[in-house]
């Protein structure tokens, strides 16, 4: 089902609510809200439609799908923008109180759709979506327009109709988010009941839909639907519990990852602190400080912020710090595409810095995998005091599905160690610190917290002497280093790819 129209139409409130009852019935699902860059794009344009697609279904899957069965057309906009996404014989529910020549003609359509026959290959309901809510609304002491805002609730009543969605949920939903003004919640409520109420009693709708839980999809547990970023800042609150470290995350906003920077900054409680930057290198920054410093440190941002943030993952490498480099990715080059998803920065992600710097990559498949994604990503920089790409991007980041809340016994342990005395031995017998001696078995140097008595070292971005960290320009050293960094990036524990084929491939 794709919901589409205005930017102001409340298409993604709508899609949110209906998946909502999805994942409360039990339905499996993935969705794709789908939103234009301007904060106000101009009404009724082509580039101004915002939409919210959900597939669900009685078993397991893995897409937000391209080609709806249902569109709800808010516009003339709207339906031009995503008609020809539709399979022949899919139905449309058209706003038809919103088809004027004006509207039309402000889209390219000389003439309607609604009436030229270019939509016989569909089941089109033509429905006055306006003028039932304004009726509906009647007895409400509301202005025509105040009661026209309540449309997408019952455009949302019908569809809960057709597909048999629980409606108890967005009821109380409804009174929970309006509860300063009592009148706007009773009156979408009575908009969202005669949404459904018409689906009930018109005779244009001979069919609605069952659609069983998935009860074989899942194995038992609690579930709650998550999108992509809540769930990414969820592992990351985990993973600093599990390590037993303070988290720190060092961020500027950009879409689409500012959503992990607002989730974070609410979690003071589990030791989080969140820091807005000025810019993308001052929040990279930030975060390699408090790396040194002994925290969990975080840095997200979308591909234009890599670009920016490429000299300081270099100089992360130098130090052999453990940094998290989140990138919500999104279509480029330079700002491109801001609102639209795209999966091209892995190139970018391994090996866009100067010199030879190797970064391991994490990447999440689903947007509730980015909690195990990001837990592996704090697993792998901890563990051999590197920065970590985590790679996802903005379909995973505001798509959404049901996740299962892992029991605290199946997380990992990731507390780490800090050095807490001399590790090394001259030929006179002295004991000292070498920062940059190496465990045998992980290649990784010691982490040493600034202002431990006697283990006081120098780092920084200048090529190191292995062990000592004094430092060297000779060119055996340098070749040394290289290919030790490398090879403790190529020595990193990866589990086998498991295989997920329905026919047992």
């Amino acid at each position: 089902i794709r919901f589409a129209g205005d930017s102001g139409d409340g298409m993604q409130l709508t899609g949110d609510r209906f998946t909502s009852e999805t994942a409360t019935f039990g339905n499996d699902l993935s969705t794709l809200p789908n939103f234009p860059a301007e904060i106000r794009a101009p009404a009724g344009t082509l580039p101004g439609v915002s939409s919210f697609q959900l597939h669900f279904a009685d078993h397991d899957i893995l897409t937000p799908g391209d080609a709806p069965n249902v569109l709800v057309a808010m516009n003339p906009a709207a339906l031009k923008a995503n008609v020809g996404d539709l399979p022949r014989g899919a139905e449309i529910i058209v706003n038809t109180d919103e088809f004027t020549k004006r509207a039309l003609q402000k889209v390219g359509y000389d003439s309607s759709p609604l009436e030229d026959g270019s939509l016989d290959g569909y089941r089109v309901h033509a429905v006055p979506l306006t003028t039932l809510t304004v009726e509906a609304l009647k007895e409400f002491d509301l202005s025509r327009k105040e009661a026209e805002r309540s449309k997408n609730m019952f455009a949302l009543g019908l569809l809960s109709w057709m597909y048999h969605r629980p409606t108890e949920g967005t009821e109380k939903f409804l009174t929970s988010k309006f509860a300063k003004k009592p009148d706007i919640a009773k009156a979408n409520i009575a908009a969202f009941r005669a949404g459904w109420n018409f689906g009930e009693t018109t005779e244009d709708f001979a069919v609605s839909y069952e659609v069983a839980p998935a009860a074989q999809a899942f194995p038992a547990g609690t579930y709650r639907n998550i999108s992509g970023n809540l769930a990414l800042a969820y592992g990351l609150v985990t993973a600093s519990v599990q390590a037993d470290l303070p988290l720190f995350l060092g961020s500027y906003p950009i879409t689409p990852a500012s959503d992990i920077l607002h989730e974070l900054s609410k979690h003071k409680n589990f030791g989080v602190r969140t820091f807005q930057a000025e810019d993308e290198i001052a929040g990279i920054g930030a975060a390699l400080g408090a790396a040194f410093g002994g925290s969990l440190a975080v840095t997200t941002t979308s591909g234009p912020g890599v670009a920016l943030k490429s000299e300081t993952i270099g100089l992360a490498v130098s130090l052999e710090l453990p940094l998290l480099v989140v990138d919500i990715q999104r279509g480029g080059p330079s700002t491109g595409l801001p609102t639209k998803t795209e999966q091209a920065d892995l190139l970018q992600a391994m090996y866009g810095r100067n010199g030879e710097a190797p970064v391991p990559v994490v990447a999440p498949k689903t947007p509730a995998d980015c909690f195990d994604a990001a837990l592996e990503a704090a697993r792998i920089a901890l563990t051999y005091r590197t920065p970590v790409f985590l790679l996802s991007d903005g379909y995973l980041a505001n798509g959404s599905e049901p996740w299962r809340i892992p029991e605290q016994d199946e997380l990992p342990d990731l507390r780490v160690q800090f050095a807490s005395g001399p590790n090394h031995t001259l030929q006179d017998g002295t004991e000292v610190f070498w920062p940059y001696k190496r465990d045998p078995q992980t290649l990784a140097r010691p982490w040493a917290v600034p202002g431990t008595p006697g283990l006081e070292h120098r780092i920084g971005g200048i090529e190191k002497q292995d062990g000592t960290g004094n430092i060297s320009y000779d060119p055996a050293n340098h070749d040394f280093m290289v290919r030790t960094r490398q090879a403790k990036v190529d020595g990193i524990d990866v589990p086998d790819v498991e295989v997920d084929d329905p026919h047992g491939a």
